[in-house]
């Protein structure tokens, strides 16, 4: 037998298909091993060296692994090919003691071909990815476990930083001083209705731009107001008409980086969101009459490369669905960004013969749509560019000059497989109007003259693509950690959205202060930019991974001690729409040793979150007599007393749930240690009915196994409980 170790089920799956009864495949769900949650786990005396614990939830998957590999004559590391992927195999190797009956394989795509052709191709652990990785890890927990808790003292609060994450954030917070400093200047825009004599039809626009040959700023009404006097003397003559067929060509297939930023504005998913699905899509899905299989390549990527069979493909395609005119007569290639590791190919899907809406009514909403829109760009990035007739005219009137211009679509090519417009993206006063067949000596009739008062605009907040984009563009992160980077900056509550746009929260803000002041570089795009740099030295020239961490350190501990004798940063009180009870006031969020609270600024009057939170109810405590309130917990719902901590009375609410299909008595929700939730039978322990799913109280009426219910793809189906039973309630 030959073992194959993945690092998800789903992926397990899809490779099984693949592989003959020889072959076995593994899931190790995730990292098997990492540094301990509670300790610096980092050697700082024995040139950081990293200690590594085996994850508690893993120990049963590691039992299971290391019974396989024992029996497998050969083991084949299939983790994803990146980094992480390649220290994941590296920590299962040395967990599970392998020796010589182990070689690592990658592959691009999940499909029969790739995969077989990994197989045939072995490879060894590439150790600079690993230690690039380690590199990483190490320095992340040596900015996040020695800074976070200055943090804490010197501002308050449960605050965190990070080596990236808070990069990222002063990128924000400098836009919002940008915003906020702004001062904002009048203009006036000036623009002519026009005619020619002999036309009938409605006026055309052409916008004043230049007088005497140089570009002028009108900034009041009464500089307006001359301009227009002196305008109306003279007679308005075309002086110059260029008239050419303008291409627009398609962009590239989609990077990581590319497929976040669409996905947010075309679908109007976040970045985290984007990846969870995309990651979906890459690991492969139980399609009817198929089996288990994966729609997209790997999707951890900044090349534009795509290789030549998927390039034929997309061009056969193209032309038996559009015809041979959209198909270009050379293929088109892109070249990847300066800096790119250019490891995999883009983003593309894995047949394009299994068209979206194929498989539309076999994926969620959203699943749907991300594989459609990386279909979609995929293939038009292989089609012929679009073509316009462009007209662009100058106007006189004495030595005032005025343009107009005009865009006729000839042919749409790549356009009638990718639409790129997007509102956000439209310049403001972007118009296409139609012109007449100007020449240049015509003499044009003034039909009205007009002045519009305008103001310049402040520069704008980032979106989350916006800041995606500027994140790659300054070399912050990976393309892989921007979904990470921007849930950090929402779970630590320094930014919010308003609308689409991202505001630094006042916590924010201060934190910001705080690290300039005493961590410069930690805040620096340009150092955090460098450090990127060497971590890719790590993994491209093997340069020593504990002499970056070094170089990194020996400054960073300096500041460190400097913090720490340190002034204290006031966190910005955050209004609220709370009432104080007692004065009537209104109450403000403030942040103490232990989070976030609400109290009054006028009587000194504090309130819990957690007291917002609570439901009223009728029962009194049996301890005090105080009416209890309802609260959830780690282990589900509970009645509390609120007289805490005078009086800690709890008592658990049951939630009752179907029949128990053994003994026909009922279920109850029940929590395991680690919280999570499961049904167990009120007949314990007489009888021993336990599930992870509601059960309906139903036997199978195919095999007599437990009916339960399920909830798949966000619909609630009922099914029989026994794997390999494909009975349903429909």
């Amino acid at each position: 037998m030959k073992l194959v170790i993945v690092e998800s089920l789903a992926k397990a799956k899809t490779i099984a298909k693949y592989l003959g009864s020889d072959y076995r495949v593994d899931a190790s769900a995730g990292h098997i091993r990492d540094l301990p949650a509670k300790d610096l786990g980092v050697d700082l005396r024995n040139n950081f060296e990293p200690t590594y614990i085996v994850n508690e939830d893993k120990k049963d998957i590691i039992k299971k692994l290391k019974k396989d590999t024992t029996e497998a004559e050969m083991v084949y590391l299939a983790t994803d090919p990146d980094r992480e992927g390649e220290a994941i195999s590296w920590h299962l190797a040395e967990t599970l003691k392998l020796k010589d009956n182990y070689c690592r394989i990658t592959f691009n795509e999940i499909s029969k071909k790739a995969v077989g052709e990994a197989i045939n191709k072995p490879t060894k652990i590439n150790m600079n990815l690993v230690n690039a990785q380690q590199a990483r890890r190490v320095l992340d927990r040596l900015v996040g476990y020695q800074l976070s808790p200055i943090l804490c003292n010197k501002i308050g609060g449960k605050l965190s930083a990070g080596r990236v994450q808070s990069a990222a954030l002063k990128i924000l917070v400098d836009r919002e001083r940008e915003i906020k400093s702004f001062v904002k200047e009048e203009y006036w825009t000036i623009t002519a209705f026009l005619n020619r004599l002999q036309d009938k039809c409605k006026p055309f626009g052409a916008v004043f731009f230049e007088f005497k040959g140089k570009k002028v700023k009108i900034d009041s009404k009464e500089r307006a107001d001359k301009a227009m006097e002196l305008m109306r003397q003279n007679d308005f003559i075309v002086t110059n008409v260029k008239r050419q067929q303008v291409s627009t060509h398609p962009a590239p297939p989609f990077t990581t980086s590319t497929l976040q930023q669409e996905g947010v504005k075309k679908l109007g998913l976040s970045s985290a969101d984007v990846m969870k699905i995309a990651q979906q899509l890459y690991e492969g899905f139980d399609i009817e009459g198929q089996g288990h299989i994966a729609l997209v390549t790997y999707i951890r990527t900044d090349s534009t490369r795509v290789s030549e069979e998927a390039i034929a493909k997309a061009r056969e395609t193209l032309r038996a669905r559009f015809g041979d005119k959209y198909v270009p007569s050379k293929p088109n290639y892109y070249k990847s960004k300066k800096g790119s590791q250019d490891a995999h190919e883009a983003i593309r899907p894995i047949n394009l013969d299994l068209m979206p809406d194929m498989v539309k009514d076999k994926l969620a909403r959203n699943q749907y749509r991300l594989y459609k829109l990386i279909y979609d760009k995929f293939l038009a990035s292989q089609a012929a560019s679009a073509v316009y007739d462009s007209l662009n005219v100058v106007i006189n009137s004495g030595e005032f000059a005025f343009k107009c211009g005009g865009k006729t679509q000839l042919f749409d090519g790549f356009l009638a497989v990718y639409n790129i417009t997007d509102k956000e993206d439209k310049d403001e006063g972007e118009e296409n109007q139609k012109l007449p067949n100007l020449a240049v000596g015509d003499k044009l009739v003034l039909k009205d003259l007009k002045g519009e008062q305008k103001f310049t605009k402040p520069p704008a907040r980032y979106t989350e693509a916006s800041l995606i984009k500027t994140l790659e563009d300054n070399g912050i992160g990976r393309p892989s950690t921007f979904a990470t980077i921007l849930s950090t900056l929402y779970k630590r509550e320094y930014m919010a959205k308003d609308g689409k746009a991202l505001v630094p929260t006042a916590l924010g803000d201060t934190v910001t202060q705080y690290l300039e002041k005493y961590f410069a570089d930690i805040v620096d795009s340009e150092f955090t930019a460098q450090m990127e740099g060497n971590l890719d030295k790590v993994e491209d020239d093997g340069i020593d991974w504990h002499k970056v961490v070094d170089d990194f350190y020996q400054p960073f501990k300096a500041k460190l001690s400097g913090a720490k004798g340190g002034e204290h940063f006031d966190s910005v009180d955050e209004p609220s729409d709370v009432v104080c009870e007692k004065c009537g006031s209104m109450m403000v969020y403030r942040r103490g040793r232990f989070g976030k609270y609400l109290t009054c600024p006028n009587c000194k009057t504090n309130k819990s979150l957690k007291a917002m939170e609570d439901k009223p109810t009728d029962i009194p405590c049996e301890k005090c007599g105080a009416l209890m309130v309802e609260r959830s917990g780690k282990f589900g719902k509970y009645l509390a007393c609120p007289n805490y901590p005078k009086c800690k009375n709890t008592v658990p609410i049951i939630e009752k749930a179907g029949k128990c299909p053994k003994c026909g008595k009922d279920t109850v929700k029940r929590y395991s240690k680690n919280g999570k939730m499961f049904y167990g039978c009120t007949g314990y322990p007489e009888c021993d009915f336990i599930s992870w799913d509601e059960p309906t109280g139903e036997s199978c009426p195919v095999c007599g196994s437990p009916v339960i219910k399920k909830t798949l793809r966000g619909k609630e189906v009922i099914k029989c409980s026994k794997k390999g039973c494909k009975y349903t309630g429909e």
